[in-house]
Order: structure tokens, then C-alpha cells, then sequence
């Protein structure tokens, strides 16, 4: 059932994960060395924590609903593929010509609007987080902030490098993370409607987790291969998982 509770710490989840567009700009008081050492340890947390909220906290979830196994199975698959087909329709093409005042570089709208898409999808992936529990909410809620965190401070980048100021790139950045409360508020909203429907939307919610983090993030923790570094990456990497776990353990 969802009340007005669930509610508030959704809409509450979404504008926290929201403020994180705003990351970009503490980015430039950092050395690019040092950046890349703390983008890789994020990411590498991002991968546990995206892969702990699934195995964790939605599948056990999935398989303790009305659906039967074969449905889970198959609804991850569907997630798995699901976000496969959004990462191909969202992927924008390379542009060779030189940025200046008076050119905006073409991938400045397709980033905005295919992180505006991407937030949405955030969104909703809180929200009928929420409408099953609110610890699953929150465990969601953790998994979807650190994993954007390495994607925000990406997009203020792409948008820097594409041609706008740092005030336009920290505005823009903001606005298309605000889809992100459109997202849950559709997502609840359907979910008091349909509420047996919404249960799909649990174990699509986990394959979509397991596919940002083994297509997206982890193939990006391959390009270092130094000895300690990758240590530090397995080590953050657990990390996440761990705190997915002690989430689940505290409530």
C-alpha cells in the first residue's frame, strides 16, 4: 500500500539523487590525475552497491512475491534487455567539428536529453522501489546515487567540453535530473493502481542493475591493470556490496 510516507521518502530520495548534478562543479578545483583516481574508486563502488541492491534486495524480494520463479527469471531478463535497447537508443554519435563560442557542440542537447531520459528512468526505478517497501526504496535509493555520481560529474564534463559555461552546464545538468521526480511520481502513481503489475517492475528493476554495472561500469574498471589499483577497485567494490548488506540486515 502506498501512503503518504512513501511518498515523502521517495519524492525526498529523488531530490537528493537530484543534487548530485551539482557535483560538477567541486570537480574543477580538482587536479584531472586526481579525478581519475577517485572517478575509478567511485565507479568500482557504484558497481558493488548496483550489484548488492540486486542480488540483495530485489531478487530475494521478487522471489518472496506472488510471481512465480519463471516469471522472475524471465522479468530480469527483460530488465537485462530492456536496458540494453534504452542504452542504444540513448547513445549519441561523436561530432568532429571544432567547438567555439559561436558552434555548440551537437552532443551538448543529445547529452542533456539523454540524461534527462536516464533520470527518468531513475525515477521510477525509486519509486516502484518505494511502492513495495520502504528499506527496498532506500537500498534502491543508495545504488542509484553512487552510480550517478561518476555519471553526473561524466555529463558536467561532456557538457564543459561541448561549449557551455560552468553556470549553464551546472543548470542544465540540474534540470535534466529533475525528470528523475517526474519518474517516481508516474511510478507511484501507477503503482496504486496496479499493484500486481508493479511487482514485474522489481525483478526488471534488478536486470537493469546487473547490466549498468557488468556493460557499463565494470569493463571501464578493466582499462587500469595496475596491481594496487586494482585492489583498491575490488576492495571499494565490496564495499558497496557490504553496505547493500548491512541494509538489508538493519531493517
Amino acid at each position: 500500500m502506498i501512503t503518504g510516507q512513501t511518498w515523502q521518502y521517495a519524492l525526498g530520495s529523488v531530490l537528493l539523487v537530484s543534487l548530485v548534478s551539482l557535483m560538477g562543479a567541486f570537480t574543477l578545483s580538482l587536479s584531472r590525475d586526481f579525478l581519475k583516481r577517485i572517478l575509478f574508486f567511485l565507479v568500482s563502488f557504484a558497481v558493488g552497491s548496483l550489484l548488492g541492491g540486486a542480488f540483495i534486495h530485489l531478487l530475494p524480494e521478487a522471489f518472496a512475491s506472488d510471481l512465480d520463479p519463471m516469471s522472475v527469471s524471465l522479468s530480469v531478463l527483460g530488465g537485462i534487455i530492456l536496458f540494453f535497447v534504452l542504452e542504444k537508443f540513448f547513445r549519441w554519435r561523436h561530432c568532429h567539428h571544432e567547438t567555439t563560442e559561436d558552434h555548440v557542440h551537437p552532443v551538448v542537447p543529445m547529452n542533456i536529453f539523454g540524461d534527462a531520459m536516464h533520470n527518468l528512468i531513475d525515477g521510477v526505478l525509486i519509486g516502484v522501489s518505494y511502492s513495495v517497501s520502504i528499506p527496498l526504496g532506500m537500498a534502491t535509493t543508495v545504488a542509484v546515487f553512487l552510480h550517478e555520481i561518476p555519471q553526473e560529474i561524466g555529463d558536467f564534463g561532456i557538457l564543459i567540453h561541448g561549449g557551455l559555461t560552468v553556470k549553464k552546464a551546472l543548470f542544465f545538468n540540474f534540470t535534466s535530473a529533475l525528470t528523475s521526480v517526474i519518474g517516481v511520481v508516474l511510478a507511484l502513481m501507477i503503482g496504486s493502481a496496479m499493484d500486481e503489475t508493479m511487482l514485474y517492475f522489481i525483478p526488471l528493476t534488478a536486470g537493469g542493475f546487473i547490466y549498468i554495472a557488468g556493460s557499463d561500469l565494470i569493463p571501464e574498471l578493466h582499462h587500469n591493470t595496475d596491481v594496487k589499483i586494482s585492489i583498491l577497485q575490488l576492495l571499494a567494490l565490496l564495499g558497496g556490496i557490504a553496505i547493500m548488506f548491512g541494509l538489508a540486515t538493519a531493517f
